[in-house]
C-alpha cells in the first residue's frame, strides 16, 4: 500500500498523550483510539469503549439554564432538561448523539470523546516532539480502547510512522482477529500485551469475553515473530486475579512460549478513570471501597521480579 494512501487513511481517536514515559521505551506520545470488545470492570478509559464519538458531562462546570440554554436549542431530540440544581440533565436514553451540544457549550461542560483524523493528522501531532524521541529512545505508542477494533487506521499509522522513522509501539488486550495483528506486526517495534487471567470463566465475568484468542494470538504472535520486544502486563486486582496461583499460572504460560523470553510485568489497581464513567453516563462495576492490599502486590512483585530475572 502507498504512502499516500496510508497518509488519507482515517480512524476515530479520543486523545493523544504526549510526554508520556510509562507506555514503551523513552518518552513517548499516545495515540488513543475509540473501541474495545472488552468491558473490564476496572476499566480507566471507558470513554473508549465505543466505537463512535461519545458525549460526556461535566456537572461542575455547568452554567445552568437560567444563565445558558444553548445547548437545549441545538439539542434536537429534547434529551436536555433542567435538574433540581438548575443545571442540565441529560437523557441518554433519548439522546441523538449528533453532539452539537458540544460545540454550543462555551463553559466546556459538554465534550465528545472521539473525533475522526487521518493518520498524515495524527502523525503530524507525534512529530512535535521528534527531539524528545531522538534523545530518549522514544516515540509513537498507540492504545486505547483496543488499536485493533480500527486495524486498517492502525495498521496505516504503525507503517507510515516508520517510513518516518518513528519508534514504533502498542498497547493490546489481545482480543483482535490475529490477522489483524499479522499485518501490523512488522511494524511495531514494542508489543505491550494484556494477559489479565488464565482461568477462561473468571476472565469473562470480569471483561465480559473469554480468553481463547488472547492467549492463541500471543502464541502464534511468538511463533512467527521470536525476537519481536514483547511486554506482558497484568493489572492486579482484588478478587479476580490478587493470588499467587494467579501470577504463577501467567508466569508459567509465558515460560512455555517460543522465542525469546518476553518480559512481564504487572500493575496495581486503581481508580482514576472512576469520574470518566459518571460524566459518560455509567455506573462504575466495582465496589467504592475496592482497595489492592499492598503486601500482597508486593509479594507478588516478588515472583515477577524472580522471573524477569
Amino acid at each position: 500500500m502507498s504512502s499516500l494512501i496510508d497518509k488519507k487513511t482515517t480512524g476515530i481517536v479520543f486523545s493523544i498523550q504526549k510526554y508520556s514515559v510509562h507506555d514503551g521505551p523513552g518518552i513517548r506520545t499516545i495515540v488513543f483510539l475509540k473501541g474495545c470488545p472488552l468491558r473490564c470492570k476496572w476499566c480507566s478509559n471507558p470513554e473508549s469503549q465505543l466505537l463512535k464519538p461519545e458525549l460526556a458531562y461535566n456537572r461542575n462546570k455547568c452554567l445552568g439554564l437560567e444563565k445558558c440554554i444553548r445547548c437545549t436549542e441545538v439539542c434536537t431530540a429534547g434529551a436536555i432538561t433542567q435538574g433540581e440544581d438548575g443545571k442540565i440533565d441529560i437523557n441518554r436514553d433519548v439522546c441523538s448523539s449528533g453532539l452539537h451540544c458540544a460545540d454550543a457549550c462555551p463553559a466546556g461542560a459538554l465534550i465528545v470523546y472521539g473525533d475522526e483524523i487521518t493518520v498524515d493528522d495524527a502523525l503530524k501531532r507525534v512529530e512535535e516532539d521528534e527531539m524528545f524521541y531522538a534523545r530518549s529512545g522514544g516515540g509513537l505508542t498507540l492504545s486505547g480502547g483496543e488499536p485493533f477494533q480500527q486495524p486498517e487506521f492502525a495498521t496505516a499509522l504503525l507503517r507510515e510512522a516508520r517510513l518516518r522513522h518513528l519508534d514504533t509501539a502498542v498497547e493490546t488486550c489481545g482480543a483482535a482477529k490475529y490477522e489483524e495483528f499479522r499485518e501490523a506486526l512488522p511494524y511495531i517495534n514494542t508489543l505491550m500485551y494484556d494477559i489479565k487471567s488464565m482461568d477462561s470463566d473468571k476472565h469473562k465475568e470480569f471483561t465480559a469475553q473469554p480468553n481463547d484468542r488472547i492467549l492463541e494470538n500471543l502464541k502464534r504472535i511468538r511463533e512467527e515473530f521470536p525476537t519481536l520486544n514483547i511486554r506482558v502486563r497484568t493489572p492486579i486486582i482484588p478478587g479476580f486475579n490478587d493470588t499467587e496461583a494467579d501470577v504463577t499460572a501467567i508466569i508459567k504460560f509465558l515460560e512455555e512460549l517460543p522465542g525469546d523470553k518476553v518480559e512481564y510485568e504487572i500493575l496495581e489497581y486503581h481508580r482514576m478513570g472512576q469520574p470518566k464513567y459518571e460524566s459518560t453516563g455509567r455506573e462504575y462495576p466495582l465496589p467504592a471501597d475496592l482497595k489492592l492490599d499492598p503486601e500482597v502486590f508486593d509479594g507478588l512483585k516478588r515472583l515477577v521480579d524472580t522471573y524477569n530475572s
